[in-house]
C-alpha cells in the first residue's frame, strides 16, 4: 500500500480509501484520539482507535514523541476543525518516546529552552514552521533568479582575501597550535601551512562573483559565509547564509531597481503558498503582543507587515536626506535615539533605519550615495569625491537587510582607494585583472538569508530561524 503524507491526505476527496501513513504522536487522549504529524504540515490528522481492538501493551507505547505507523479508512470527520480523520485498524510501534525523559512535552517552551534542544525543537509547532518557510524562502530565491536568467555560482568557502576590510574572520590551519613554525623574523610562518599561505572561512562571495559576472553576465552565489564579530545580539550569527546577486553593465538603479522586485517576488512567493504555516505565525505574534504594554505592540500584524513590502513602491532616499531628516526628527532632538546624529558621515543604527521606515516614510526604504569613509573600498566613488555608489534597503521591524553597491571598475581609483586602505595589492591582483582587461560598469548585493527569514516568520532573535545557530562562545550541536 502506497505510503501518503499528511499533507495530502487533509486535502484529500477519496473519502473511505485504505491508507497507512507513517508520523510523530503530538498528543493521545482518552486512549483513542491520536494527534499525528509527519512535518509535511502545520496541522495534525485526528486517527480514531478501537481500543477494544487495540492490546494494552501498544496503547502504553503511544506516548508524545513516539514514531508509529497507522494503517485505516480515511473517513470524514464528525468533529470540529479537520474534515476528514483516520478509523485505525492497526497500529505498529516505529520507535519509543520515553515521557519522563523527552523535553518536547505538549505544552508552552520558552525559546531560550527550546535553543538549548536545538536538535529537537523542529518537533514544535513554531519551529516546523519557520523551518518550512526557510525551505520555501530558498527555493523562491533559486526560482527567482533562474527565470531572471542568472546563473548560480559557487563562491570559495575558504579564502585568502577578506571581502569587506574588517579582519573579522575565522582562520582556517592545519598548523600546530602550541608549537607552530616561525620565520626569522618570530612570526608564524604559513609557507608550511596546508595552503602555503594565511587563509580564512569567507565573510562574503562577492569578489569571486564579480569575476564570474564579466563573463557570465549574471551570477548569483547562495552560500554559507562566516565573521568572527563577538556580538551576541538578536541580529547577528558567527554562521549565516548569503544571497549575493552581481551583474554586468548595471548601474545603481539598476541594482536598487532589481532588489526591490527581487525581494517582492520571494515574499510573495510564500504568502501565495505557505498560507498555514504564516497564518499560525501571525497569530503567535498576535497572542505575544497581548502580553506587551501598549506602546511597545506592533503597529502592523506579521501578514499585514509583509503585505506592507510587497504593495508599496521603495523610497529611495541620499544618505545626505536622511542625516538632515533625523537631526532634524523628535526623537534626535528629545534626545531619545541611544545614538544621537549630530554630524554629517555618521554610521545609521537600526533604530536610525527604522525610524525613518516606520515612522517618518511609513515604507521600505533604499538608502543610496554614503559617506565612503564608512564604506567597503570595492564601492564606486562618486565625482563629489566624499560619496559611494552604496545602497542599503530598510524594512519595518528589522531595519537594514540588504546591503549592495555599484562596484568601482576604474582600475586607478580602485587601486587609490586599496593603499589608503593599506590593503595588500598583491592579494588581489586577480580581483584587479578583471579592471584591466573589458572592464565595465557592474553591480550587486547582499542579501543575509537569516535576516530575510527572520522578517518573514516575525521571529524576534536570528538564532530561532537557522537550524543550528553559532555564535560567541556556543558551537553546540
Amino acid at each position: 500500500m502506497k505510503k501518503i503524507t499528511i499533507a495530502e491526505l487533509l486535502s484529500s476527496k477519496n473519502i473511505l480509501q485504505e491508507i497507512t501513513v507513517k508520523g510523530w504522536v503530538r498528543t493521545f487522549r482518552a486512549n483513542r484520539f491520536i494527534a499525528l504529524n509527519d512535518g509535511s504540515t502545520l496541522n495534525n490528522i485526528q486517527c480514531v482507535v478501537d481500543f477494544e481492538n487495540t492490546d494494552e501493551a501498544t496503547l502504553k507505547r503511544i506516548t508524545t514523541g513516539a514514531a508509529i505507523e497507522i494503517k485505516g479508512m480515511l473517513a470524514e470527520s464528525i468533529g470540529k476543525g479537520q474534515s476528514v480523520e483516520i478509523q485505525v485498524s492497526k497500529i505498529t510501534i516505529l520507535g519509543d518516546c520515553n515521557p519522563d525523559e523527552y523535553p518536547i512535552q505538549p505544552k508552552k517552551h520558552s525559546l531560550e529552552f527550546l535553543r538549548e534542544n536545538a536538535h529537537l525543537r523542529i518537533r514544535t509547532n513554531t519551529f516546523s514552521a519557520v523551518m518550512r518557510l526557510r525551505s520555501a524562502l530558498s527555493f523562491a530565491v533559486h526560482k527567482y533568479f533562474t527565470e531572471n536568467g542568472f546563473y548560480n555560482f559557487h563562491a570559495p568557502i575558504i579564502t585568502g582575501s577578506d571581502a569587506e576590510g574588517a579582519g573579522e574572520m575565522f582562520q582556517v590551519s592545519i598548523l600546530d597550535n602550541i608549537n607552530p613554525p616561525k620565520t626569522e623574523e618570530g612570526k608564524i610562518d604559513y609557507s608550511k601551512d596546508f595552503f602555503g599561505k594565511e587563509t580564512n572561512l569567507t565573510v562574503s562571495g562577492q569578489l569571486e562573483a564579480e569575476t564570474y559576472a564579466m563573463a557570465l553576465g549574471k551570477v548569483y552565489t547562495f552560500g554559507p559565509t562566516f565573521r568572527a564579530e563577538n556580538s551576541n545580539t538578536s541580529r547577528h550569527l558567527a554562521e549565516f547564509w548569503m544571497i549575493e546577486p552581481e551583474v554586468a553593465f548595471n548601474n545603481l538603479d539598476d541594482n536598487m531597481d532589481l532588489a526591490e522586485d527581487f525581494i517582492k517576488s520571494v515574499i510573495t512567493y510564500v504568502t501565495i503558498n505557505c498560507k498555514d504555516d504564516l497564518a499560525f505565525l501571525n497569530d503567535r505574534l498576535l497572542q505575544e503582543d497581548k502580553t506587551k504594554p501598549a506602546n511597545e505592540r506592533s503597529e502592523m500584524s506579521l501578514i499585514e507587515k509583509l503585505n506592507f513590502v510587497i504593495e508599496n513602491n521603495f523610497k529611495r532616499v541620499s544618505y545626505t536626506e536622511a542625516i538632515d531628516i533625523l537631526r532634524n526628527c523628535k526623537p534626535n532632538k528629545k534626545k531619545q535615539f541611544q545614538y544621537l546624529i549630530e554630524d554629517w558621515g555618521t554610521d545609521l543604527q537600526s533604530e536610525h533605519e527604522r525610524f525613518l521606515v516606520e515612522k517618518h516614510f511609513k515604507c521600505p526604504v533604499i538608502l543610496f550615495d554614503y559617506p565612503a569613509n564608512i564604506k567597503a573600498f570595492y564601492m564606486r566613488l562618486n565625482q563629489d569625491g566624499k560619496t559611494v555608489r552604496a545602497m542599503d534597503v530598510l524594512f519595518p521591524g528589522i531595519g537594514e537587510i540588504v546591503g549592495g553597491s555599484q562596484r568601482e571598475e576604474r582600475l586607478d581609483v580602485l587601486q587609490q582607494k586599496i593603499k589608503d586602505l593599506n590593503i595588500d595589492e598583491k592579494e588581489l591582483w586577480w580581483y584587479l585583472d578583471t579592471r584591466k582587461f573589458g572592464t565595465a560598469e557592474h553591480s550587486g548585493f547582499g542579501l543575509g538569508f537569516e535576516r530575510l527569514v527572520q522578517f518573514v516568520t516575525g521571529m524576534g532573535n536570528i538564532r530561532d530561524v537557522i537550524p543550528y545557530p553559532r555564535t560567541p562562545q556556543n558551537a553546540e550541536f
